[in-house]
């Protein structure tokens, strides 16, 4: 399935976004949020997987403001280093906005009908919780997202529902914010909150070092149950 870039405007100016579309032409919307990769192979692919699954998807260049298009993967320490300056240089508020707009301009792609939810990995997947805390997507999904304990208070906020993906031996989510995460969302009816014993930080991440090929279809399917419930 071959997508195609499209640009998506917002106050603070123009960015693009990859967008794929399902066979049929149309279906609700997901907002696929990147890691600190930026919109690369491995986000494309994710963004593919959700418009074969039925979903109008978009997946936005959140690092347009450091430098717009950049594609990072995973293989050199070279890489890594550069993609840690960009997460350090990333400002979580504006990336939120940002979300917000591609929302917006999801909600305006021809085929795009019905409700809009996000999902998203590592950066993405605290963006993801926070999307479901402060924007109208009616269901977010987020894949091991770090820092989601510092934003807990938020919670309050949920309008539609939030499922978060945990690995267990996480190195960048200890387990003591593990514990912070569950101990901070008990009780709460809009949030759903998946474990997976042994795996470690992107284990949906095709092709990574933590790949797991059947603990990342278990989480993704129930993803798309989660979202077949909300969205469509």
């Amino acid at each position: 399935m071959a997508g195609n870039d499209i640009t998506i405007h917002s106050p603070d100016g123009d960015f693009t976004g990859y967008l794929a579309k399902p066979g049929s032409g149309g279906g609700p919307g997901v907002v696929v949020i990147q890691e600190i990769f930026g919109v690369n192979q491995v986000m494309r692919q994710l963004t593919d997987m959700y418009a074969a699954a039925g979903y109008v998807a978009l997946c936005p260049d959140l690092f347009w403001r450091q430098e717009p298009g950049i594609q990072i993967t995973d293989q050199s320490e070279a890489e890594w280093q550069r993609a840690f300056e960009l997460y350090q240089g990333f400002s979580v508020d504006k990336g939120i906005e940002d979300i917000d707009a591609t929302i917006a301009a999801l909600k305006k792609v021809e085929g795009c009908g019905g409700k809009v939810g996000s999902t998203g990995y590592c950066l993405g997947g605290l963006l993801a919780y926070l999307a479901g805390c402060r924007t109208g997507a009616a269901a977010s999904v987020g894949y091991y997202g770090v820092g989601i304990e510092r934003h807990l208070g938020e919670a309050a906020n949920i309008q539609g529902a939030v499922m978060l993906h945990i690995a267990e031996e996480d190195k960048f989510v200890p387990k003591e914010a593990q514990a912070t995460i569950r101990d901070g969302l008990i009780g709460n009816d809009r949030v759903i909150i998946h474990s997976y014993p042994g795996m470690d930080h992107a284990f949906c991440r095709y092709g990574g070092e933590h790949y797991d090929a059947a603990a990342a279809e278990q989480a993704n399917q129930r993803t798309l149950a989660f979202f077949n419930q909300h969205l469509k």
